[in-house]
């Protein structure tokens, strides 16, 4: 009867601590959603610049040395926006692609979708295109991995393609997956700036694949 009582409180111990551990992680993640908030609140109000990480703390109902158990820059911030905005894009292609499509019309499908997010919310997606220009080095390696991640569903997509015979055999699918990738963030420069419209910014991503497509060298001459 001992035995089997200390095997149940054990039992039940154990029960507690696992309720625990998951009461902390319900916490961290609540947490970090209302550093989120107030982070997306104060680079509205006050630009990235403005914005410190000890007012961000303050408007998430924290201490100004509790935020530094979740983040430690305010770009790790802007990556992990960008990254959620960017992994939701993918979700929504691949709810609606077909991939029968020619290859252009997928690539540009999923450039549209991804351009409609960022555009959705133009303001926060401005001030975090433009803080990770700049980069500090803890978050260097994590923007380079949020853009190769672009990279390969981009990259994906086009092996496909020459699978399907859409593009040519020798093609370099992740050397021509990262001239996607920069001819997208290039349409976007303007964009940032106010010089171009969101619409204008999707025309021009658009205009630049298709030409990348279509290639401009001109045909052999026979003869």
């Amino acid at each position: 009867m001992t035995d089997a009582g200390a095997t149940g409180k054990g039992a039940a111990t154990a029960g507690q601590r696992l309720r625990q551990d998951d009461g902390r992680l319900v916490r961290g993640r609540k947490s970090r959603e209302r550093i989120q908030q107030a982070a997306r609140e104060l680079f509205r109000e006050h630009g990235f610049d403005g914005a410190t990480l000890r007012a961000i703390a303050e408007r998430a109902g924290m201490g100004a040395s509790s935020i530094y158990r979740h983040v430690r820059t305010k770009e790790e911030l802007l990556v992990y926006e960008l990254t959620v905005l960017q992994d939701r894009a993918w979700k929504y292609f691949r709810q609606r692609d077909d991939r029968k499509r020619p290859t252009l019309e997928r690539v540009a499908h999923f450039l549209e979708i991804q351009h409609r997010l960022l555009a959705n919310d133009r303001d926060f997606t401005s001030i975090a295109l433009r803080g990770l220009t700049r980069p500090d080095a803890r978050v260097a390696g994590q923007v380079l991995q949020l853009q190769d991640q672009t990279i390969g569903l981009l990259a994906e997509i086009l092996q496909i393609g020459r699978m399907k015979k859409d593009l040519a055999r020798d093609l370099d699918v992740l050397e021509a997956a990262r001239t996607l990738f920069h001819i997208t963030q290039g349409a976007r420069l303007p964009w940032l700036n106010g010089v171009m419209s969101d619409e204008e910014c999707l025309l021009a991503i658009q205009r630049d694949v298709s030409l990348l497509f279509r290639g401009i060298g001109a045909e052999p001459r026979s003869g």
